[in-house]
């Protein structure tokens, strides 16, 4: 069997997250308190069911502490557990509930929005360290789908190497595990013929690959990476996210991160550019 556990910040993404595995055929479940997954998965056993996804998060909190504990039970049973931790910056948060008008889940009389987001970050702090986590600030409804079904085929034996462009004036992810700055590096932003490029098209190629500034860039990267991904793989992490970033993230950010997801081809890797698929 098969379980993924989605959780995290209200309004990061939840739903949308559900929905594109309900999608992809799995039985879902939304809201689930942590101490009925042993229960329901063992249920959803003996229905036939071998694909489940369960929305945990602090509508439920008093569950909350007891997660850790059922996903290593499951674990031991047999069953893929993984889980996937939905979060935004606190300001995208306020504006996503003020555009829809919606009810904090832990809004209180003398609690405002704000006040409630910080206290449910607190609350699930110690779950966001139990899977991967995605940042959802700057991702639109549909990159998000497309970044839940890379992760969900991803496979669970292997550590998944993940390289992820920005911009840092978007901020930086909160999602990155590294992050490296190449806003030294040329820019060809400047040039209005390649400005409206990304580092995916050719000319933009051809133009780093003219710098030697770059190609030592992308080496120093990688020789860290390969230093460190040992001791990493070594700590049964499932997912380790490497952020490149330039000031637009459409240019230096991307082209590096492809380079250096060619690089360590012979590892399961995964590639985002946040601002292309934001701008998309």
């Amino acid at each position: 069997m098969r379980l993924i556990l989605i959780s995290g910040l209200s309004g990061s993404g939840k739903s949308v997250a559900l929905k594109m595995l309900e999608d992809s055929g799995f039985y879902c479940v939304d809201n689930l308190p942590a101490t009925m997954l042993g229960d329901v998965m063992a249920l959803y056993r003996d229905f036939g069911y071998d694909r489940i996804a369960i929305s945990v998060d602090t509508r439920s909190s008093p569950s909350l502490g007891v997660l850790p504990q059922k996903m290593e039970q499951l674990r031991q049973l047999g069953v893929d557990v993984r889980l996937l931790f939905l979060e935004s910056k606190t300001d995208t948060l306020v504006k996503r509930f003020s555009e829809t008008r919606r009810r904090h889940p832990l809004s209180a009389p003398s609690r405002t929005v704000e006040e409630s987001i910080c206290l449910e970050r607190e609350l699930l702090e110690a779950i966001s360290e139990l899977g991967h986590r995605i940042d959802t600030s700057e991702l639109s409804a549909n990159a998000l789908r497309s970044f839940v079904k890379q992760l969900v085929g991803a496979d669970t034996s292997r550590l998944t190497l993940l390289f992820e462009s920005f911009g840092f004036k978007h901020g930086v992810p909160l999602d990155a595990d590294f992050v490296f700055d190449v806003r030294c590096l040329p820019n060809p932003y400047y040039d209005p013929v390649l400005r409206p490029l990304t580092g995916k098209d050719q000319p933009i190629i051809d133009y780093f690959e003219s710098e030697p500034m770059v190609s030592i860039m992308v080496a120093d990267i990688q020789r860290h990476i390969a230093k460190w991904l040992p001791a990493f793989s070594q700590e049964n992490r499932s997912y380790l996210t490497v952020a490149i970033g330039c000031t637009g993230g459409q240019h230096r950010s991307v082209y590096i991160a492809e380079q250096l997801a060619e690089a360590f081809a012979d590892e399961q890797v995964l590639i985002r550019h946040r601002q292309l698929n934001r701008d998309a």
